[in-house]
């Protein structure tokens, strides 16, 4: 997410750390750089004119040109400027006055609109909710099959019709069954095209006017740049709209849409998807993303998903277990597996302050399929190997190799690794760590 723009970025910064003391020169030199680095990321060029017709403004001022560290004044600067064009603050779901509250999802065919109302659902459900999902995408008739099937796997239940069937009916009566089963919020996958025309808006215009949704989210894609905020100009002007879902954030490394959209269109960005998984769903933080942008990382998401993917007691006998040097390779397989339900590797390591430009370095070094080969040659061992790694010889090398699909010397690099894990642990414990301590490949 936005790798090409942070590290474009982060050259500038330390191009002028080299310079010390600062010109009004330096700084219009600097400018240039960020302009054309936002125009190359596909940011809006009046975005981009009012950005930094804004941040010029508040840098050629005797405090910042004078200032013992210009370069962190700059930054400063630049980041609270990119939250005010982002939105400043975050955009929630409103709050309803009558249950159930209604959440209307509209898009294109392709932006990802069935799976957010799915995501959208389990965030719901995951604060204390009781949703239900209405499958009124009529068009394309796999849309329904493929939500009725996320709603199975997340254990949400989902309203659902024959493709024949009018939307508003659908609408209508799955309102009705909302009402019937107690749920407090419903959430409405509506018909997409692959491309915007007369009857689709019409039809969405007539489902919103007789629905009167709490939300109207309309859902796009932000690998589209531009054009993204194309769509979303054509739906609040001919819909209308609350708030808008950016999907596929994951796999944008410009980051245009993002930066353009709010300032473009007027509509809050309330959410961004993050990756295919149904937790993929982040709320919209214009702070948190700013500082991604910036390279300062986003320890505040990370802590989230750490909160969410953890189990509270379960990490606290680990604590006691890694205390006592009892750590063994079950604890290893549980913490492997809740660091997964995190989302990719590259993913958390963007969110670690200073780090988040080496992320296209790392994304060629971590394998998460070697994440997978780790996990399964655990699992082919017995409870007593996972316990006591010491009684594994070398039959048991070649059986947990046979098992998990590796070489023996898979197994091996693996147990050696654990050996320096076991070793870390320990002498963290104590409060030392020794120099040129081996790194864990």
């Amino acid at each position: 997410m936005f790798e090409i723009l942070t590290q474009k970025l982060t050259r500038i910064w330390h191009q002028l750390s080299a310079k010390g003391k600062l010109r009004e020169q330096d700084i219009d030199e600097a400018l240039r750089q960020v302009r054309l680095a936002l125009l190359e990321a596909d940011v809006n060029f009046k975005v981009v004119k009012e950005f930094l017709s804004q941040v010029r403004t508040r840098l050629v001022t005797t405090e910042v040109l004078e200032s013992l560290t210009p370069t962190q004044q700059i930054i400063k600067v630049i980041n609270e400027e990119l939250i005010t064009i982002l939105g400043k603050e975050p955009s929630r779901l409103q709050t309803a006055n009558q249950s159930p509250a209604i959440a209307m999802l509209v898009g294109l065919q392709g932006s990802g609109k069935t799976t957010t109302a799915a995501k959208l659902a389990l965030h719901l459900k995951q604060a204390g909710h009781s949703p239900l999902l209405i499958a009124a995408d009529v068009w394309r008739p796999a849309a329904i099959e493929q939500l009725v099937t996320l709603g199975k796997e997340l254990n949400i239940p989902v309203y659902a019709k024959d493709i024949k069937t009018d939307p508003i009916i659908i609408c209508t009566q799955g309102l009705k069954q909302a009402k019937e089963m107690g749920a407090t919020w419903v959430i409405i996958d509506t018909q997409g095209r692959l491309h915007i025309d007369e009857t689709m808006m019409k039809e969405l215009a007539q489902i919103r006017a007789k629905l009167r949704p709490l939300e109207t989210l309309l859902t796009v894609d932000a690998m589209t740049g531009q054009d993204a905020i194309r769509v979303a100009e054509e739906f609040q002007t001919q819909v209308g709209l609350n708030g808008l879902v950016l999907t596929k954030m994951d796999g944008d490394a410009r980051g245009g849409a993002a930066l353009s959209i709010r300032f473009i269109t007027g509509v809050p960005v309330k959410f961004i998807g993050v990756g295919e998984k149904p937790h993929a769903l982040e709320p919209f933080y214009p702070e948190r993303l700013a500082s991604r942008i910036l390279g300062m990382g986003d320890m505040l998401s990370l802590i989230e998903k750490a909160e969410k993917a953890f189990d509270a007691s379960q990490a606290k006998k680990l604590e006691k277990k890694i205390r006592s040097a009892s750590f063994n390779l079950e604890d290893f397989l549980w913490q492997l597996q809740q660091i997964k339900k995190m989302g990719p590797i590259t993913q958390i390591v963007e969110t670690l302050p200073g780090l988040s430009s080496f992320v296209p370095h790392l994304s060629n070094k971590i394998d998460e399929k070697q994440l997978k080969k780790v996990e399964a040659i655990i699992l082919s061992m017995t409870p007593g190997e996972r316990h006591n790694p010491l009684i594994i010889n070398g039959s048991r090398r070649r059986r947990i190799a046979r098992g998990s699909g590796t070489t023996p010397q898979d197994v091996n690099r693996l147990l050696n690794q654990f050996q320096q894990i076991q070793k870390l642990t320990k002498i963290a414990t104590k409060g030392k760590l020794p120099k040129n301590f081996p790194l864990i490949s």
